[in-house]
């Protein structure tokens, strides 16, 4: 795909004006594949504000992480969490990184709007009705979150069709579609046993098996295959075994197979499952590492060093796994909070900061791209360096994870004051990242543009 480039954007002080530079070659992250920028940038905005309400609430209630998580306000907030923040970011990218990834079209933006009516209508009934512990009207507005991830998976699954072959990035995100519709398909049957008592399983051990599915099948499949694609883009380096990261996606999707059917019938099978899928996540790691050596880019953003530590938690993640899959634990206070320590790592600490990563490596492209991209050599326009604050982003990266140190020791003693200085130190965190995506955002409402100044000429003299 074809697209102007905005790195010299701005560079050049005064040249003389000229027609608009023809596009480069080089993928992009928008253009005329993807979908329009105001789409994606709709379902960001949404994410962000559920990000910034999932923090307030934990603040205003630190008790919910000092104790176990199998409540209704947890519960509700992890719904907002995961569902407001973490899915509407990942949808809003899909539809921008998909027709890019895979050059080709978008299937249908109509279905994107109607997508996201469904979405948002949903989630937010579905959050009011856990906080209140409505089941029916659980299963109500979850009907409704149903419609809208359907309506996602075959805008996507028919935008896939359009392109020939295989490749890991395809077959990477195909998973995380098929898991994804079999988590709201899974979460749609809980709330429904939960109203007919109908089901013989467990019932903490299928919320359990609910949580694997969306965790691991839909966002760290996904952070996983779009890696494949955006750390090369990023970095300018490229895949280096094409063979490694097939199998690191096969066995992620074996690996949670297993998973899922060992954890809802609590099987002593669930540390093979879980060695699986940390099998897929070396791989990973093996091929991040080696494309990370080849790059030509030598120094790293703040945004890829947001994502690269979120990378960096699989491991801790890992282990907690095998430990908490061991049939042998002992049920104590103590292994019930590593419970919760899990949770909070793989969403706020995994999911959370990698997207954290990616949304400044993002928006700030998609919002120059909307703004900028046909003023280019008319007048002088900002690079996209200038359209954030990197003391900012630095300070955001070591605040949030002290936030999230301090709260996941916090957690595992139970100690509320902990719990409430580390949720204020990743509040600060989320402040100062929601401060640096509204000055990228006021240049798409209101963009910074200057005319050239003019050039002057020195009259020669006669001799």
């Amino acid at each position: 795909m074809e697209v102007l480039s905005p790195k010299s954007a701005g560079v050049e002080s005064n040249p003389a004006p000229r027609k608009p530079l023809r596009p480069a070659t080089s993928p992009s992250l928008a253009g005329v594949q993807a979908a329009s920028v105001r789409l994606p940038l709709c379902f960001v905005l949404v994410g962000v504000l559920s990000l910034l309400a999932s923090a307030g609430f934990l603040l205003a209630q630190p008790d919910l992480l000092a104790m176990y998580h199998y409540t209704p306000h947890l519960i509700a907030i992890t719904h907002l969490f995961v569902l407001g923040f973490i899915c509407s970011i990942v949808m809003g990218a899909m539809y921008q990184l998909v027709p890019v990834t895979l050059e080709t079209q978008l299937f249908s933006e109509r279905l994107v709007k109607w997508q996201f009516a469904a979405h948002v209508i949903g989630f937010v009934g579905m959050v009011f009705a856990f906080w209140t512990f409505n089941m029916a009207l659980v299963g109500a507005f979850g009907s409704l979150l149903t419609l809208g991830v359907g309506l996602f998976v075959f805008n996507l699954a028919r935008t896939l069709a359009k392109v020939k072959g295989w490749n890991p990035i395809k077959f990477g995100i195909a998973s995380a579609l098929f898991w994804l519709a079999s988590t709201v398909s899974a979460g749609l049957f809980l709330t429904a046993s939960k109203c007919w008592s109908f089901s013989s399983f467990q019932p903490l051990a299928a919320m359990h098996a609910h949580a694997h599915l969306g965790v691991v099948g839909v966002f760290v499949m996904m952070i996983v295959t779009v890696s494949y694609k955006l750390v090369p883009m990023f970095t300018l380096s490229e895949l280096q075994n094409e063979r490694r990261a097939w199998w690191s996606i096969a066995l992620l999707d074996l690996g949670l197979a297993g998973a899922f059917a060992a954890i809802l019938v609590q099987s002593s099978l669930k540390p093979v499952a879980a060695l699986v899928i940390i099998a897929g996540l070396l791989l990973y790691g093996t091929e991040i590492k080696a494309i990370l050596r080849a790059r030509n880019r030598r120094a790293l953003d703040w945004g890829i060093r947001y994502f690269l530590t979120a990378l960096a938690l699989l491991v801790p993640l890992s282990i907690l796994a095998l430990a908490l899959s061991w049939s042998r634990l002992p049920v104590t206070a103590f292994t019930m909070q590593l419970e919760n320590i899990y949770g909070l790592l793989a969403l706020a600490g995994l999911a959370g900061l990698a997207i954290l990563g990616m949304l400044y490596k993002i928006v700030p492209f998609l919002v120059w791209f909307h703004s900028y991209s046909r003023q280019i050599g008319r007048v002088k326009v900002p690079a996209l360096a200038e359209m954030y604050s990197v003391p900012l982003q630095i300070a955001g990266y070591w605040s949030f994870l002290t936030g999230l140190g301090v709260l996941c020791v916090a957690t595992a003693l139970s100690h509320e004051a902990g719990i409430r200085w580390g949720g204020g130190l990743l509040a600060l965190s989320l402040a100062i990242f929601a401060v640096n995506m509204g000055k990228i955002l006021s240049h798409f409402v209101r963009p910074k543009i200057q005319a050239f100044a003019p050039k002057t000429f020195t009259a020669a003299k006669n001799l």
